[in-house]
């Protein structure tokens, strides 16, 4: 289809782009103290929501960021983050949905994606989670160290300089850990980027309308 949604985005590139995002979840948030923001990075104006089973992830770092970007109203908006970054993670029963507006129709399109949900985890390297809210059932940390310099962290180290020469604040506040388990994850997040994604039983649907029994929760 070559319909154009908002802002030129096709919806043959709208449904592509969203398949890595696939593997985005992350850990409770850190609270954005006064001298702690990061860079900014561009996002594409719109949250996404990310439900998991279970996830499992090894030397996490978790950093404040603002991510900018344009809002359905054209805009320019910026949503203050909490960057979660993982060297590895494995992710059971992950459900991501995203819901785009058609205004010309006076409807909406929800495009939800699966994966890790027939006994084989969704396996993620190298992640980086810009997490607006996020509600987990049970959260355990092995390891845990906060407060510390985003600089210093073990692991993934804050963002690499993006693309107009910006970098994250190495200074800012952090909290790293040697291993988080989460249960029952539900999260709303701007971005995310990883070096690699091996999602078992991959799904991808696209429907009308949002909600209850069309978005992820």
């Amino acid at each position: 289809m070559e319909s154009q949604v908002r802002g030129g985005t096709r919806w043959k590139r709208f449904a592509v782009v969203m398949v890595p995002s696939v593997a985005a979840t992350a850990v409770i948030g850190v609270a954005l103290a006064q001298g702690a923001l990061a860079a900014s990075f561009s996002v594409s104006g719109q949250e996404f929501k990310v439900r998991a089973g279970q996830l499992v992830g090894y030397d996490m770092n978790q950093y404040g960021a603002i991510d900018s970007g344009k809002g359905l109203d054209g805009k320019d908006q910026a949503h203050p983050v909490s960057v979660s970054a993982f060297d590895h993670a494995t992710i059971t029963n992950m459900c991501q949905s995203v819901v785009t507006p058609v205004p010309f129709l006076n409807k909406s399109v929800t495009l939800k994606l699966t994966a890790g949900d027939k006994g084989t985890a969704v396996e993620a390297d190298k992640i980086y989670i810009d997490v607006a809210n996020l509600d987990a059932k049970d959260a355990v940390f092995s390891g845990i160290n906060i407060g510390v310099p985003a600089g210093t962290t073990k692991g993934n180290t804050p963002k690499p300089k993006t693309a107009d020469g910006e970098q994250s604040n190495p200074f800012g506040f952090a909290q790293q850990a040697d291993k988080a388990v989460l249960t029952d994850v539900k999260q709303t997040a701007w971005a995310t980027t990883a070096g690699t994604f091996k999602l078992s039983d991959l799904h991808m649907g696209l429907s009308w309308g949002s909600g209850d029994g069309i978005e992820c929760y």
